[in-house]
């Protein structure tokens, strides 16, 4: 019971920040997903609904290192996936922490992709 009462509430903080989180051609969703295991990361034209760039941990360049959904997984998936966005022409994004706290493991992927040449 109490772990279907935090998914919707997990569903909830989703859909408020999605109302206000829109992404564009010019300026697609850079929206990151943590489980428990992998890290996943895209840039989303909402208009368009299409995803413009997608990297996550089960990519066999970062399959290679060892990457985990841990601090030093989201570091390294910061930087990759802002080196593969700027390949694909993005430069700026705006942040979608899909529900998750501003905090740990979401704050250095937001860190590491800035550091890559990701604007938000």
């Amino acid at each position: 019971m109490n772990t279907i009462r935090k998914a919707q509430l997990l569903q909830k903080r989703r859909w408020r920040i999605r109302k206000k989180v829109n992404g564009t051609a010019a300026r697609p969703r850079l929206s990151v997903r943590f489980t428990t295991k992998h890290i996943y990361a895209q840039a989303i034209d909402d208009d368009a609904g299409k995803t413009l760039v997608f990297l996550g941990t089960l990519a066999p360049e970062l399959r290679k290192k060892k990457v985990a959904a841990n601090v030093a997984g989201a570091k390294a998936l910061g930087v990759a996936f802002a080196a593969k966005a700027k390949a694909a022409g993005i430069a700026s994004v705006v942040f979608d922490r899909n529900g998750a706290i501003y905090h740990g493991k979401v704050k250095v992927f937001a860190d590491a992709a800035r550091e890559g040449g990701l604007q938000f």
